[in-house]
């Protein structure tokens, strides 16, 4: 599936920003699992979480990073931070052990995604993966792509999830571009895109902190 043309009505998300009007043309890794993907659910009807994840093979650990935290930039109803940002935890923990495929307990894995959800992210999270893939220079800074460095990145996925996971009011766009970034250097083993979306990580967890105590001082001085 990967590498696979997109039909033509997603052509026409991934290559326009839909608020700028921006041409934003992309033949990454990532655009391309996000066509495929799309096309296949809409083709089923629906696809669970584990058919997703599980359709990306080798790759899989990099694009669960990034389908998972993808799904917070959307406007979908329900609690879509908590349920991904929980399933990005227990992604994060298999990256620090050196884990190489993916691993979803039941209730994540068999959770059905319906093909108008899928397109909807897909929509409103394509413009900001082609930006990325842009700048992308394959097998750039490989050694920090490596297994060894993947073992490190652990930490930065499992911050970012609970940031995405908590409710914070405009609290998810650092932690799932960083995440962007970091996935899609992964997945195109650049890793200078890679060392960028650890950098981004942590100016995220760092922003997710300050708000997290902005908004306790808030409730403190409102409960007195």
């Amino acid at each position: 599936m990967q590498g696979a043309l997109a039909p033509a009505y997603l052509q026409e998300i991934i290559l326009e920003d839909q608020r700028t009007g921006e041409k934003l043309a992309s033949q990454g890794v990532a655009s391309s699992a996000l066509f495929s993907i799309a096309e296949l659910a809409r083709e089923r009807g629906s696809l669970s979480l584990g058919e997703v994840i599980a359709t990306m093979g080798t790759a899989g650990m990099a694009f669960a990073i990034l389908i998972l935290a993808l799904p917070a930039l959307t406007p979908v109803p329900g609690p879509i931070g908590l349920v991904f940002g929980s399933a990005l935890a227990v992604v994060a923990a298999q990256i620090a052990i050196g884990r190489k495929s993916v691993w979803l307990p039941d209730f994540l894995k068999h959770r059905r995604l319906f093909s108008n959800v899928l397109e909807l992210i897909v929509k409103h999270t394509a413009p900001h993966v082609s930006r990325v893939e842009r700048l992308v220079r394959v097998d750039r800074m490989k050694f920090l792509t490596g297994p060894s460095a993947q073992i490190l990145i652990g930490l930065p996925v499992l911050m970012m999830a609970i940031a995405i996971a908590l409710p914070i009011p405009l609290g998810n766009f650092l932690p799932v571009i960083s995440l962007v970034v970091l996935a899609i250097g992964l997945m195109e083993k650049d890793g200078l895109i890679t060392l960028v979306g650890v950098v981004l990580s942590i100016v995220a967890a760092s922003v997710t902190v300050f708000l997290i105590y902005g908004a306790a001082s808030v409730a403190g001085n409102v409960a007195r």
